[in-house]
């Protein structure tokens, strides 16, 4: 008896690219024009990202470049989750984190999809913060992976393990 196929459906962010496209925008910052004499600054804060500048909207401008650097740099926006621009004293901070891993709200939402528009032989099964889709074709989780990355889902979806 053939055994079933697999993959796995995750949500993760590789650090070395955020860190990367951090640097990038750090540099962009001191070096743009527009941004002289506000105190801009963006770093890490603990596990997240802390922008800093003198007004509402050059705090908004960095966000901007930052995200720009992590699009060129292959991260997904989805993974990146931040506020509003709160005042601390005379400078305006905008605090950022990074998403990973599937909520549950969002992988019962993906095994329903499986489950209702996918083809019949395919299961999805939750499995902590991942997804395994499980099916004894190999062309049915290829059909599976195709409605899953059109799916409107409020996180960055990679496939792995496709065995």
């Amino acid at each position: 008896m053939p055994k079933d196929a697999t993959f796995d459906v995750v949500s993760k962010v590789d650090r070395q690219e955020v860190d990367n496209a951090l640097n990038q925008a750090s540099k962009e910052i001191s070096q743009r024009y527009d941004f002289r004499g506000v105190g801009a600054t963006i770093e890490w804060s603990a596990d997240a990202i802390m922008m800093a500048a003198s007004s509402e909207e050059r705090v908004l401008a960095i966000l901007d470049v930052f995200q720009s650097k992590l699009v060129k740099r292959g991260v997904s926006l989805k993974a990146l989750e931040h506020g509003e621009p709160q005042a601390s004293g005379k400078e305006f901070r905008l605090h950022a984190s990074l998403k990973e891993g599937i909520e549950q709200a969002v992988a019962k939402k993906l095994t329903a999809l499986v489950r209702e528009s996918g083809p019949r032989s395919v299961k999805a099964t939750i499995q902590g913060d991942e997804l395994r889709v499980s099916s004894k074709s190999r062309d049915d989780l290829q059909e599976t992976i195709a409605l899953l990355k059109n799916a409107d889902v409020d996180a960055a979806l990679q496939f792995v393990n496709f065995r």
